[in-house]
This record gives structure tokens, sequence and C-alpha cells, in this order.
């Protein structure tokens, strides 16, 4: 068994997504969460990917040509999500903070734009809709962002939210973190 995040962000989905589902992969990239989610939601849900990077945007289109699969990829940030989601009809965001990897090294998600885009999120959810976050730090986009991202989580109200937070305590160079949030119903 390969434990590690991503492996469990995507346990997580796949026990939480049914088909007909409102998706969004909030952070593209290589389009591997966006295809998962397209497969979980099926054909009669609806997924939206998003990320600022035209490559990302380019390399996940590319994936759900070569899987057979529909998505709405959209080249914009994920702070504006609720341009394209009416808020309580969502069922699942991920977000994957951090850089892409194998990309740019200096193109990476920010604190302030990551929070801001949290809270858009938890506004999308629709009553007992998820979140899964991957958390990744160190490196170029150091501590700022994670250090943030984690303060704010703590102040969600836990009468609407429950936020599972994982750290890894014997992985060594900033092993990224999984976060779990569930909306009541």
């Amino acid at each position: 068994m390969n434990l590690n995040t991503l492996s469990m962000v995507h346990d997580f989905l796949r026990r939480s997504v049914s088909e007909g589902a409102l998706c969004i992969d909030a952070t593209a990239g290589r389009g591997r969460d966006t295809a998962l989610l397209c497969r979980l939601a099926g054909t009669s849900g609806r997924v939206l990917s998003f990320d600022i990077q035209a490559s990302a945007v380019e390399q996940t289109r590319a994936l759900l040509r070569q899987e057979h699969l529909s998505a709405q990829v959209i080249q914009d940030s994920h702070a504006n999500m609720e341009r394209y989601a009416e808020g309580g009809s969502v069922d699942c965001i991920v977000f994957n903070f951090g850089r892409l990897p194998g990309g740019d090294p200096h193109i990476f998600t920010q604190a302030e734009t990551s929070v801001a885009a949290i809270d858009v999120g938890l506004r999308l959810l629709k009553p007992g809709g998820v979140m899964a976050i991957a958390l990744y730090y160190g490196n170029e986009n150091g501590y700022g962002e994670r250090d943030a991202i984690l303060a704010h989580l703590s102040q969600i109200d836990d009468r609407k939210f429950s936020v599972l937070q994982c750290a890894w305590s014997n992985r060594r160079r900033d092993p990224p973190m999984p976060i779990f949030i569930w909306k009541e119903t």
C-alpha cells in the first residue's frame, strides 16, 4: 500500500463523490484530479476545473481528451469560482496548494488568494458537501501559505463545518498535508 497525501485525497473523493455530482477541481495542474472527478461524477455529473497557468489548462484538456472525459476547464483563479457556480450547489471541491510539479518553480499558489478561494469554496458547498486539500509547502514557496491556511481553517465555524487536518509525524522534507472539510447538513 502506497499511503501518501495524494492516495488519501483520492480515497476520500472515491468515498464522497457520487454519480450526478457537481465537482470543482480548483487547481487543475496536470488534470489528474479533474479526470478522477469526471469518472466519479459520471455522465450525469458536471466538473469545473480551474488553473491560472495556460500550460496546466492545456495539459488538463489533453488528458481529458485522451481519457474520453468531459469537464469545463477554465483559465482563471480559483478565487473566482463563484462566477461559474451558484452558492450551495457544489458537492465536492479539491485543492492542491503549492506549485505545479514539473512546472515553473517560481509560480505557485499564494496565501491571500488561497484563503479567499477556500472561503469561496465553503460558500459554494451544498449541505453534506466536501472539500479536500493537499497542502504542499516548503522549497520555493516557503511556509507562509501553509501557516495562513492552517490559521484560517482553525477559525471556521464548527457548527457549520468539520475540518480534519492530517500531518505526517515521521516523513522528512516537508511532506504535503491532507486536509478534509465536511459541510454539516
